[in-house]
């Protein structure tokens, strides 16, 4: 499991929507952006989906997860 509490473009708010790690500023859990690519959406298509949430977070989140997975 990654440790997200180092990235910036997430937050987790005792409360809301579970306690589940958010993008800032949003409801939309960070998971949301991984099980809409597993299953063959895109980036621009993610962001259009869910509102609040923009590219330069998703660059962090994605970028936090390969660096947390070892993956260059």
């Amino acid at each position: 499991m990654l440790d997200w509490r180092s990235c910036s473009a997430v937050e987790r708010v005792p409360g809301k929507v579970s306690g589940a790690w958010l993008f800032k500023g949003t409801r939309v859990p960070v998971s949301a952006l991984f099980e809409n690519l597993q299953v063959g959406a895109t980036v621009d298509e993610f962001l259009a989906w869910f509102e609040g949430v923009d590219r330069e977070q998703v660059d962090a989140v994605l970028k936090h997860a390969e660096a947390g997975l070892g993956v260059a």
